[in-house]
């Protein structure tokens, strides 16, 4: 069971340090691959403020395909090097957007995102897929939030198998 409620009196970071304990609970107890990234998005929207969207969008040949997330519908399927997220796999970089309408490229799957944090996904130098946050508000992400989420991949690097995916 998730207990979500220590997080109301917590700092930013604690939050943050609070969302990997609760991944590291969630994979350490579920074998399920699948099921393991599905809480993991959800835990990052229970864990993170001022998000309207995050989940996993996962390399199938010569494009991304929507995995686990939470919030609206989005783009079913994203051509690498196209919009925030196929530039993360084609750079293999993490793409820290303050504004995606400056982003040349950007693929509007939600016209609410105004920001977005995209991490790719790689394990044994193979790029499996991204971890991909949208904000609301411009200039959300920060350093401080790209540095849990890169931990929070290679959390999940430590116990799935994104060949399962």
């Amino acid at each position: 069971m998730f207990k979500l409620e220590p997080i109301k009196n917590m700092n930013t970071e604690e939050k943050y340090k609070y969302m990997l304990t609760l991944l590291k609970g969630q994979l350490s107890s579920e074998s399920d691959d699948l099921a393991n990234i599905s809480n993991g998005a959800a835990i990052i929207m229970a864990c993170m403020d001022r998000l309207n969207w995050a989940g996993f969008y996962i390399l199938r040949g010569d494009e991304l395909v929507l995995g686990p997330f939470q919030g609206l519908p989005a783009c079913n399927r994203i051509e690498i090097g196209k919009g925030v997220c196929g530039i993360a796999v084609k750079t293999r970089k993490v793409q820290l957007v303050p504004d995606v309408h400056l982003f040349p490229g950007h693929i509007a799957c939600d016209s609410a995102s105004n920001s977005e944090l995209v991490i790719p996904i790689i394990k044994d130098d193979k790029v499996y897929g991204v971890l991909d946050l949208d904000s609301p508000e411009k200039e959300r992400f920060t350093e401080l939030e790209k540095r849990y989420c890169i931990k929070f991949v290679e959390t999940l690097n430590e116990y799935i198998d994104w060949n399962n995916i």
